[in-house]
């Protein structure tokens, strides 16, 4: 597990509120689950509530006439859905969907609007959260692009790894293919490289990482690049 992301049942944007703010920002929550598939929100729609993992994940996707889904951003408990409107936007940029089961800190955004404008701490997190999501973005589409499919799967792997906090989770092979913009044979020949340097086990939809290490030098660079910003920006 990277030492930049929190350890599960908390959520790292709160967790930088001043000690009041935060237990009163929370008090204004509500503690919902995340079923997997569960779309938040659609591309245009407007952002009705936020949320705030405290385990599982939320996959940000891109949606385009005639192509697959492409997953270009992942959302855990490092931080939240809906900071768009920290900027003004009410309206979501990409569908937002979980991608593995978990709860979260929900609020709606009328609340949280309140809650922003009256907290300078607030707002400034979101601001920096802001610039990592956007490096996010920025380093998966030049990833997609430029790196073969076994590196990639190994990034998207640990950056799942990490939301997840467990060497166990469900992926199936037509959710890999859509979140890599790939066909299925491609990731089948991905992950069955990766089993085959046991690296990852991938029986009946389940993965389970063996050797986190190895799994990391086996990614692309994106992978620590991620990581990197999000440990300067916001630890």
């Amino acid at each position: 597990m990277s030492a930049a992301l929190p350890s599960a049942t908390e959520n790292t944007l709160i967790n930088r509120l001043p000690k009041k703010q935060r237990s009163d920002f929370i008090g204004c929550c509500s503690h919902v689950d995340l079923p997997l598939g569960t779309i938040l929100c659609e591309r245009d729609e407007p952002i009705r509530q936020v949320y705030f993992p405290l385990d599982g994940f939320i996959s940000i996707v891109e949606i385009m006439d005639g192509h697959n889904p492409l997953e270009v951003g992942l959302i855990g408990n490092e931080g939240m859905f809906g900071s768009t409107l920290t900027l003004g936007i009410n309206s979501a940029i990409q569908r937002a969907v979980v991608q593995g089961v978990g709860t979260a800190l929900c609020m709606s955004t009328r609340q949280f609007m309140s809650e922003l404008s009256d907290s300078i701490a607030l707002q400034r997190t979101l601001e920096r959260y802001i610039y990592v999501m956007i490096s996010q973005l920025s380093i998966s589409a030049a990833c997609t692009h430029f790196h073969g499919v076994e590196k990639r799967l190994a990034r998207w792997l640990l950056m799942t790894h990490d939301r997840a906090h467990a060497d166990k989770f469900s992926l199936t092979h037509k959710l890999l293919a859509d979140m890599l913009g790939v066909r299925r044979s491609g990731v089948t020949i991905a992950a069955g490289a990766l089993q085959k340097k046991k690296l990852i086990s991938y029986v009946r939809g389940q993965i389970t990482i063996l050797d986190r290490k190895e799994l990391e030098a086996a990614s692309c660079s994106c992978y620590k690049t991620i990581v990197n910003d999000y440990a300067r920006i916001l630890t």
